[in-house]
């Protein structure tokens, strides 16, 4: 039983969209959806069901951090049998050549999570997203004249990282640094599905620039557009 998505069976379409911000998962479904339903509310983390392009889609807030997309994708998954889950979130660069706003695509996503340790032990598993979805996604920005750029991230559990420890994941090659997508990955493996991780650049850390909390919640329609030209694609 599902202790965090109150919602009926049937409401949550196979193909859900992730937004870590419950007020950008209204944004998009209010934007974007047609005849959007609100299906849960519980803990103000709204999710909607509509119709995009003729298919369902579901868009469901997820919070912030690991823990809590462990939450409700566990949920989605398993009580609602969702297939494709695609994150759309903001993250921090960490490249000279990912400016402000550039949209970024997850191909695998490091972590220094915890939740890692205790699934796996001494093991290590590499977090990384659906090839198809990937690939569609990686198309469909060409289609639409999105510049995307695609590598790896690093899904932090510390958001005040006073270690810095962006640095070593730059070295090794990480785009930007945000806080979901590992799990979102982890847990698509261990449930058979099909997830991917969408961003817009919404602070560089090296360069210290920033957008606005207003930007953030609103804007920042290229990655919604993708995620949902993505995810349609059967």
């Amino acid at each position: 039983m599902s202790t965090h998505i109150n919602a009926p069976d049937g409401a949550v379409a196979p193909r859900v969209l992730l937004p870590g911000d419950p007020l950008r998962a209204k944004f998009i479904a209010e934007t974007f959806l047609e005849n959007p339903v609100c299906y849960n509310e519980v803990r103000g983390m709204y999710g909607f069901t509509g119709t995009y392009k003729g298919k369902k889609v579901s868009v469901q807030g997820t919070g912030m951090g690991q823990p809590s997309m462990s939450i409700y994708a566990t949920e989605l998954f398993k009580f609602y049998g969702v297939q494709k889950a695609i994150r759309i979130g903001t993250i921090g660069s960490v490249k000279d050549d990912v400016d402000l706003k550039s949209t970024v695509i997850a191909n695998v996503a490091f972590s220094d999570s915890y939740l890692l340790n205790q699934r796996f032990g001494g093991l290590h598993f590499a977090p990384s997203a659906d090839f198809e979805l990937l690939y569609t996604a990686y198309n469909k920005s060409k289609e639409l004249g999105i510049d995307a750029k695609v590598g790896p991230v690093a899904s932090s559990d510390r958001f005040y990282d006073d270690n810095q420890n962006w640095k070593l994941w730059k070295k090794y090659g990480a785009i930007g640094i945000e806080m979901e997508s590992a799990e979102l990955y982890t847990l698509a493996a261990e449930y058979n599905r099909k997830a991917l991780a969408i961003f817009t650049v919404s602070d560089h850390i090296v360069k210290g620039t920033t957008t606005t909390a207003e930007e953030r919640q609103l804007t920042f329609k290229d990655m919604m557009i993708l995620a949902l030209e993505t995810i349609i694609v059967d």
